[in-house]
């Protein structure tokens, strides 16, 4: 299942030991400044763009927004680590007059698994988290979890659900929203999915291991609320919340000021709100008791942008290391088989696998835009990032449409390797 190969070649087995065997504690590393930007410019055509079809990106987005398709966009493209395309589309929500930009706060939503996924990886490294040891090692509600049945009458797994499979969407967790006609789907929001007075400890050992699986542990891809009980696992090993952890161990090391999960209400200004309120788009501000691994950050295109060269970098931003690269070809490596995602709800779509936390493109010739070792993940609001490193490629994407993902996302993949010079 494992042994495709990553963006570096094949990596050795014991790799993944090696790291988890590891005791010796990683050391608070030192802090990006914030006051520099991300954002370092360069020019189009000598990063292999061509200027004239940048220039239709423009035209096509500025046409969206003089439509009242939406009220504003922002896209940043670049390559070689350098920006060759950068612009804020209209303004930052409907009624408003502050323009777009790379300053704008997003509700970012799933993009936050990658990030989770990163914090968990770093106490891999420490020794003080394994892949392949059992939920229950950590979070010993799951110790006896169940799988749904056709007649509803869940029974127990035959198998235990390993740290990994939270990672890769194959835990047999789902996301009731996704198919809330199901009955199982029901049966999670009646047993309190949704509930928000827990910690994310709290919250995964009371409601989620007490819910019934739609798979067997690592037999099937689902889209689900894994990375949130991940976050549960990191607040049960740090003994901090997973906002702290995150803090800690990511966001704060790269100088990303702006990502958080609670917004101090004197940023309110630089907010970017949707045009189709409803219960998905959160108050920015508000307390929370429940911090959501899988998608309760908010977050700017200059600051995640930090985040993508991190990993695009092999896990170190501007002499600030956050991973070890064998760490993160580690997660870069496909957790699926063609089994697995046709069992399960895949829709990452043809050419694609899923490693650990990100998507991956595991074969161009079917998604005929990003080039394999491709790694990426999107938001429900319409927020997207990608690193491919087969052309050296980046982009960040941000809106707060969730109707549009789907229609940008392919969208900015024809338009971005349509600009690309062969």
């Amino acid at each position: 299942m494992f042994n495709l190969m990553s963006r570096r070649g094949m990596i050795a087995a014991s790799a993944a030991l090696m790291l988890a065997a590891s005791a010796a504690c990683q050391s608070i590393p030192a802090t990006v400044d914030p006051s520099t930007s991300s954002i370092v410019p360069g020019e189009a055509s000598a990063l292999g763009f061509d200027p004239a079809k940048l220039d239709a990106i423009r035209t096509a987005l500025n046409a969206d927004v003089q439509s009242g398709k939406i009220p504003g966009a922002y896209l940043l493209i670049g390559r070689k680590g350098q920006v060759a395309f950068q612009q804020g589309f209209g303004v930052q929500g409907p009624g408003q007059t502050t323009p777009m930009s790379d300053e704008t706060i997003f509700r970012i939503f799933s993009m936050t698994k990658p990030v989770v996924a990163v914090t968990a990886m770093t106490l891999v490294e420490e020794g003080k988290l394994n892949l392949d040891a059992p939920v229950s090692d950590y979070l010993p509600a799951f110790k006896d979890i169940k799988v749904w049945q056709k007649d509803g009458d869940p029974v127990p797994a035959t198998k235990p659900m390993l740290i990994r499979h939270l990672m890769s969407h194959t835990s047999g967790i789902i996301y009731s929203f996704i198919q809330p006609q199901l009955p199982i789907s029901k049966a999670w929001v009646a047993g309190g999915e949704q509930r928000q007075d827990l910690s994310a400890k709290d919250w995964s050992e009371q409601v989620v291991a007490k819910l019934p699986m739609a798979a067997e542990p690592g037999a099937a891809w689902n889209y689900s609320q894994g990375l949130d009980v991940l976050g549960g696992v990191i607040e049960k090993i740090t003994g901090q919340t997973l906002e702290q952890a995150i803090r800690e161990r990511v966001t704060g090391p790269l100088g990303m000021t702006d990502t958080g999960f609670i917004q101090p209400k004197d940023k309110a200004p630089r907010f970017a709100q949707s045009q189709k309120q409803d219960a998905l788009y959160y108050d920015y501000t508000m307390d929370r008791v429940l911090f959501a691994g899988g998608g309760g950050l908010s977050s700017t295109a200059e600051d995640y942008l930090r985040f993508v060269h991190m990993l695009a970098n092999d896990g170190e931003y501007r002499g600030v290391r956050i991973l070890k690269p064998e760490t993160v070809d580690l997660m870069m490596i496909d957790q699926t088989t063609a089994e697995v995602r046709g069992k399960g709800l895949f829709f990452p779509g043809a050419g694609m696998g899923f490693g650990l936390g990100v998507s991956l493109v595991i074969d161009d010739t079917k998604t005929k835009t990003t080039g394999n070792g491709t790694f990426s993940w999107n938001g429900i609001a319409g927020t997207e990032w990608w690193y491919d490193p087969k052309n050296d490629v980046f982009m960040v994407f941000l809106i707060q449409d969730r109707a549009l993902l789907s229609e940008y996302q392919k969208k900015n993949r024809t338009w971005i390797y349509d600009a690309l010079k062969k």
